[in-house]
């Protein structure tokens, strides 16, 4: 048997991946409507139909989901920014485009799960995935980062490229959280990249 990029695997092993896939899905969407804390893990496993010792084998804790999302989230949006950018977009346009991605996240999620996602994504206490060798998207973004400072568009060589996307992504999460479905969010968002943006210019 084969996987879509060719990879060879034995029926069992597609059997194991499938019933990981099932569990992920099943937690994801009790996320969505309990929240990670109040999640129920035996109503996950009742409505994949497997046994309950099955999640943990696959997910060691409810968090481990909650990481694994994160990480296909982000390797998700990468590609679509590196869509984006198939055209030449400036950094404040590549910046803005970032945020309307996390929105959308936001609210396909919904605003508790995504929470939880950005929350464990910043504690020292996330779990490390097999997968999460690298962040695409952070990556992504110290790249542009670069391309503007080789181009010209900002000048302040006291700051490192990967400090600056790191700024902005802290920025970024913060503000989502603290102005959740406030009016004023999306002046707020403008505002912060303006001053980001400022703050690398040549005084």
């Amino acid at each position: 048997m084969q996987t879509d990029n060719g990879e060879k695997i034995t029926a069992r092993e597609a059997q194991r991946r499938a019933t990981r896939e099932r569990v992920f899905g099943v937690a994801v969407e009790e996320f969505k409507r309990s929240g990670v804390a109040a999640a129920d893990v035996g109503s996950i496993v009742a409505d994949a139909g497997v046994a309950h010792g099955t999640f943990y084998f696959h997910f060691p804790t409810k968090e481990h989901v909650v990481a694994e999302l994160g990480h296909r989230e982000e390797v998700r949006m990468a590609a679509v920014l590196d869509r984006f950018l198939a055209t030449p977009r400036d950094l404040r346009t590549m910046l803005t485009e970032v945020i309307r991605q996390a929105g959308l996240l936001e609210r396909r999620l919904g605003a508790a799960l995504f929470k939880d996602m950005l929350a464990l994504y910043f504690s020292p206490a996330r779990p490390e995935l097999e997968a999460w060798a690298d962040h695409p998207l952070i990556g992504r973004v110290i790249e542009e980062f670069e391309r503007a400072r080789d181009d010209g568009e900002i000048h302040d060589d006291d700051i490192d490229d990967v400090n600056s996307a790191t700024f902005f992504f802290l920025g970024l999460y913060a503000l989502l959280i603290t102005h959740d479905r406030t009016p004023q969010r999306g002046v707020v968002l403008e505002q912060f990249v303006t001053v980001l943006l400022r703050g690398l210019e040549t005084p």
